[in-house]
């Protein structure tokens, strides 16, 4: 073992034994149990299918009764877990440059009807050209993006989405606590902006216009049939007539090459997975914006947000499916070629975050708990947020125990599950705060025979919040 790899390893292990113990400083009440359920996570031997498992575990010292009773009335100061998570090392992109994911995973619960604040979470992918909409309880997960091919990422925020919350502005308000990433030393004066991507289910130029302040750039993806708006000539020529110079120029017309023009920039790379791509972009597009939907409740001028459009096209896809063009607008205006190409790999690099949220929910069991409550889907969610986050920090600890089938993997490039296989082998070298658990007796429970007197609450599935159709009944409704 040569010197630098010890020193990184002795690193990653300081690193490791103090998140664990700002870990558990982080958890109010049940703190034991709930720490001991996180390293239950982590030792399980292959994938997580029901909670009441992991109580079976070496790892946990406690009974099933306490698992529930952490899960129903424990508390996690959550405040403090994410300025802890913000203040970890964070990865980074190929230009030293802070990338943000953000992105929207579901929680299915069709068959709960006495779970509170579930939402119709839209699903695809379950029949041919099949798209659903089930009830269940959709996070908002923001996460920093590694460079290169990996299906690692960390997780640094997960927000449920109730039914009366604006998906944009909830977005807005975690984005927000980028200023967590200040304090902790992630980004300092001079630094590049801090890049946040976005797929096409958020309204990239509204997310910009709500970010405005921060030192961050969005970049997001646009539908294939939107009109945007190009900049008015400069210099504005006045027409006899008279008048103001307009605010917006000629239509883009995403679907009609012929209102695209001369692109402001241009470039094509030959890639290993897609073939060679091809990016046009253009300077100071923005959409026109009117007073409804999303900005029915905007007072005063509607603004003017420009930004980068780019049209990314590849040759063939990995699967061998028809390769459309992506488009993708960027708050950033003045890009140069090279700018150009680092978005749109820096947009490919989300899906990475695909890659976490599969771990959560096939292996560490994110979605098998039948949790009535959505304050303990809750807690069940940090825990895991928690989990994957010591599976990323012992990375260079952990040693290779790969199946007899499996490729050997190359040092530094192991996947989560292959990380798992070994914490139970870490675990015993690192701090385990949590104390030992006190003798006691099961409780009485209900009598046998009786019967359950108080029904349990049916609560209805869908939003209960609805924006006002015009701007006179939003003035109406107005106190």
């Amino acid at each position: 073992m040569s010197l630098l790899h010890h020193n990184v390893q002795r690193e990653a292990f300081a690193v490791a034994s103090r998140f664990r113990d700002d870990f558990y400083a982080c958890l109010r009440a049940r703190r034991d149990e709930l720490f001991e359920l996180a390293d239950a996570l982590l030792c399980a031997d292959g994938p997580v299918t029901t909670p009441v498992d992991l109580t079976l575990l070496a790892e946990h010292r406690r009974g099933h009764g306490a698992l529930y009773s952490a899960l129903n009335h424990g508390r996690i100061d959550v405040a403090r877990l994410r300025r802890t998570l913000a203040a970890l090392p964070q990865p980074k992109a190929a230009d030293d440059r802070l990338v943000l994911a953000v992105d929207v995973s579901n929680w299915l619960r069709p068959d709960a009807p006495t779970s509170a604040e579930r939402l119709f979470c839209h699903t695809y992918g379950r029949g041919r050209d099949q798209h659903l909409m089930i009830p269940g309880w959709p996070y908002s997960f923001v996460a920093a993006l590694e460079t290169g091919r990996t299906s690692w990422c960390q997780l640094l925020d997960a927000v449920r989405l109730g039914p009366e919350d604006d998906v944009a502005v909830v977005t807005a308000r975690q984005v927000r606590r980028v200023e967590d990433l200040v304090v902790g030393g992630q980004w300092k004066e001079g630094d590049a902006d801090i890049l946040v991507v976005f797929d096409a289910g958020y309204d990239a130029p509204r997310m910009a216009h709500l970010l405005d302040g921060l030192p961050v750039e969005v970049l997001g993806r646009l539908r294939s049939d939107r009109v945007m708006r190009k900049p008015v000539p400069t210099p504005w020529i006045s027409p006899p007539q008279g008048g103001r110079p307009p605010k917006h120029g000629k239509e883009f017309r995403f679907a009609k090459p012929e209102t695209w023009g001369e692109p402001d920039a241009d470039t094509a790379q030959v890639t290993d997975r897609y073939g060679t791509a091809e990016a046009m972009a253009w300077d100071r597009i923005h959409p026109r914006l009117t007073t409804r939907s999303a900005w029915i409740g905007h007072d005063g001028v509607l603004p003017v947000i420009e930004g980068t459009l780019i049209r990314l096209q590849v040759d063939h896809l990995p699967g061998g499916g028809d390769p459309l063009p992506v488009w993708l607008w960027s708050s950033q205006t003045g890009m140069s070629a090279a700018s150009v190409d680092l978005r749109w790999q820096s947009f490919l690099r989300r899906f990475d975050l695909e890659h976490t949220f599969r771990m959560a929910k096939q292996t560490l069991g994110w979605t098998r708990p039948q949790i009535r409550t959505p304050e303990s889907a809750d807690r069940w969610t940090w825990l895991i947020i928690t989990a994957h986050t010591q599976l990323r920090l012992t990375r260079p600890l952990a040693e290779d125990l790969r199946r007899p089938w499996e490729r050997p993997a190359k040092p530094g490039r192991l996947t989560p599950a292959r990380v798992r296989r070994g914490f139970r082998n870490l675990r015993a070298h690192l701090p385990c705060p949590a104390r030992a658990p006190k003798p006691n007796r099961p409780g009485p429970g209900r009598p046998l025979g009786s019967k359950n007197r108080r029904p349990t609450t049916r609560y209805d599935v869908g939003k209960t919040a609805r924006r006002p159709a015009s701007v006179i009944e939003r003035d109406r409704l107005r106190p």
